[in-house]
């Protein structure tokens, strides 16, 4: 593995550690209250590895096979993987074979399938309901469900045996103000944590726009082309 690509990756890591804490600091919050979440579609197992040897736990995956395969690869490694891509019904008991962290549960019947799929691996899922941040009438593609039907899911997965209703995610559209759909997601968050209290956690922000998630309270950011650089077109 080459060392250039090492020194590469730790000069970015520092990069993003700094943004979050002056992002945290000017929100009074701690930066240890924010987990920065690395997003490695489509870079390779090596990646990971160094990214590790780094100091970096939390890595995500948007393709349940991509993320199947890559946490068998690096199953020698203490690493919680997440899943923040939208799940079809018939790969969540896949997804629930290695991923700890799901943030992208859209509806109860996915619910009901990660649960299945916990139970057969023998093992628990923390569990995100996916909001959608369009404020249009018609959803913008990026997933989620509308407000309204989060709580429906959240007490799906409260009663669910193998998995914990853990908080939201958000994902913001791309034509807005990335401030304004954070604090929608927010208000989603506080209004679910009156029925839900447990439900703490808030997914929210990516390389370009996760200090407006960390003023609104994000404990989880997501982060990608920051870190690993920008995919080559064939990718």
């Amino acid at each position: 593995m080459s060392s250039g690509r090492r020194d590469e990756l730790a000069e970015r890591v520092a990069g993003v550690r700094e943004r979050v804490a002056r992002a945290a600091a000017a929100a009074g919050r701690s930066a240890d209250d924010v987990s920065m979440v690395v997003v490695t579609k489509t870079w390779p197992s090596s990646d990971i590895r160094l990214l590790h040897e780094l100091g970096v736990t939390d890595f995500a995956e948007n393709r349940s096979q991509e993320g199947e395969t890559k946490a068998a690869e690096l199953a020698d490694l203490p690493i919680t993987w997440h899943f923040i891509g939208q799940i079809q019904s018939n790969k969540a008991s896949r997804i629930a074979g290695y991923a700890s962290v799901v943030h992208s549960v859209d509806s109860v019947r996915v619910a009901h399938r990660l649960n299945s799929g916990a139970e057969r691996a023998e093992r628990s899922l923390e569990c995100l309901v996916q909001v959608s941040l369009d404020p249009a009438a018609d959803a913008s593609g990026r997933g989620g469900v509308r407000p309204g039907l989060a709580d429906e899911i959240a007490e799906a997965l409260e009663a669910a045996e193998f998995l914990r209703f853990a908080g939201v995610m958000g994902v913001a559209p791309l034509h807005e103000d990335s401030t304004l759909a954070y604090r929608r997601l927010a208000e989603v968050a506080a209004q679910l944590r009156l029925r839900h209290p447990d439900g703490s956690l808030l997914s929210a922000g990516m390389s370009a726009d996760f200090e407006a998630a960390i003023r609104v309270g994000a404990t989880h950011v997501r982060v990608g082309s920051a870190i690993l650089g920008l995919r080559p077109p064939n990718r």
